[in-house]
């Protein structure tokens, strides 16, 4: 196969990819952007965007995707839907393949983002998008004035139950274990707030409910009697943690203990010179689409500074 030779390398296709894309095409790097078999990122999971700057009336998460790509194009950006399979980062430039595919470069941004763990049931599959997400604060505000439950037990899911008794009746917190895993303080907030309940020792076995109505209910199982039990509900909301997707740069890029990619404090540099990370997959905590893109802009300028550094520009 030929090899095809970029300044930059973009490997990931979501709002920090494609931000990073846009910069470094107006850089004239003429970036190349593997963008996945399944491209877009989280948001193409999202219905409805309603807290992106610049979108007063909202837009679906695959339309302001579909924006990005054109936007990137725009400046010359080549975009290749397929997924980085091998990399080679031991020498510069750096070698990139995919399936069909070999690609070299002076810089690479990863931006592979991270994905949401799901609870593995069909109707939650079902649902997802009508009822089912694993953002509150991208979509709680789409059910304002319903009963909401959570699934996890953790720091996350505490946090999102907290931000949704701004727009719900009712919170349900739904466990598998009878003590929670988050910390001390979340703990307390969530459990000083009247608006939240709980409901332990409880596995989601199906969620209720249809593609044209959306979410009517959650049935739940003990774990401990296995007697089962429906809890209506109008949206359910699964915080069970994420997983960055980095297994590709295991034992070449500095991984905390999570699997995030390490970068520098205030940078995007990550433990491979020349190497940079953007988005949800160094971003353990806001994930949020317009930090993802903030952080791709930087990666960008990131890279365009280190090439001038090294003389290629």
């Amino acid at each position: 196969m030929d090899v095809e030779h970029s300044r930059v390398l973009i490997i990931g296709s979501g709002p920090a990819g494609y931000t990073a894309a846009i910069y470094a095409g107006r850089a004239e790097l003429e970036p190349i952007v593997l963008a996945g078999l399944q491209f877009g990122g989280q948001l193409m999971l999202t219905t409805d965007v309603e807290n992106y700057p610049g979108f007063p009336d909202g837009v679906s998460g695959p339309d302001m995707m579909d924006l990005f790509q054109k936007q990137a194009e725009r400046f010359g950006a080549r975009v290749h839907f397929a997924d980085a399979t091998q990399i080679d980062f031991s020498t510069r430039p750096f070698a990139v393949s995919t399936a069909e595919r070999r690609f070299s470069a002076d810089a690479v941004i990863v931006a592979t983002g991270a994905s949401a763990r799901w609870l593995g049931i069909e109707s939650e599959q079902r649902l997802m998008n009508n009822g089912v997400s694993a953002c509150a604060t991208c979509d709680g505000a789409l059910f304002r004035g319903k009963p909401m439950a959570v699934v996890g037990g953790g720091d996350t899911a505490m946090e999102e139950a907290l931000f949704l008794t701004r727009f719900a009746t009712r919170v349900t917190v739904i466990h598998r274990r009878d003590q929670l895993r988050a910390s001390k303080i979340m703990q307390e907030r969530a459990m000083k707030n009247d608006k939240i309940d709980f409901v332990w020792n409880a596995e989601v076995e199906e969620v209720l409910g249809d593609e044209k109505d959306g979410v009517r209910g959650v049935r739940v199982r003990d774990t401990k009697t296995g007697a089962t039990r429906e809890i209506p509900v109008g949206a359910l909301f699964v915080a069970i943690g994420h997983k960055p997707n980095t297994d590709l740069f295991r034992g070449v890029l500095d991984l905390d203990e999570v699997g995030y990619l390490k970068a520098e404090s205030g940078s995007t540099r990550t433990s491979r010179e020349g190497v940079f990370a953007c988005g949800d997959v160094a971003d353990p905590t806001y994930r949020q689409a317009v930090t993802a893109a903030g952080t791709g802009c930087m990666a960008a300028i990131d890279a365009e500074r280190w090439l001038a550094e090294q003389g290629i520009e």
